[in-house]
């Protein structure tokens, strides 16, 4: 009959070993959570320092030109504006004369009237 050999690996030892492994690593990840809640505790206490010069300043607006807040809107009311420049009558330059018609009654002209061409 085959045995194997008792001396070679001592079990005992490695369980111990594996035993104290565990205890170890709970003792360490208790340390660690007494540590962070120590260090959360003493970030509570402080107090963020009041600037001498933003004591007065609630609420301060970046300069001029700002970040777009909602784009979309800011798109649909310019296409707005262009849409009643394009459809409507009125000024350019009321000291020269110069009028804006709708663009629909422009081509009708330009149709009616023709392109202008050079001279042959």
């Amino acid at each position: 009959m085959t045995e194997h050999e008792r001396t070679d690996v001592n079990i005992r030892a490695i369980l111990g070993f594996a035993l104290g492994l565990m205890v170890a690593a709970v003792f360490i990840h208790f340390l660690v959570w007494i540590l962070f809640d120590y260090f959360a505790s003493r970030e509570a206490v402080k107090t963020r320092p009041e600037y001498p010069l933003a004591v007065g300043i609630e609420r301060r607006v970046p300069p001029e030109p700002r970040l777009q807040s909602n784009p979309r809107a800011d798109l649909r009311s310019l296409r707005e504006q262009e849409t009643a420049t394009l459809t409507s009558y009125g000024w350019v330059d009321r000291n020269a004369g110069t009028v804006r018609i709708p663009i629909d009654q422009a081509m009708k002209l330009t149709l009616e009237r023709g392109l202008p061409a050079r001279k042959q």
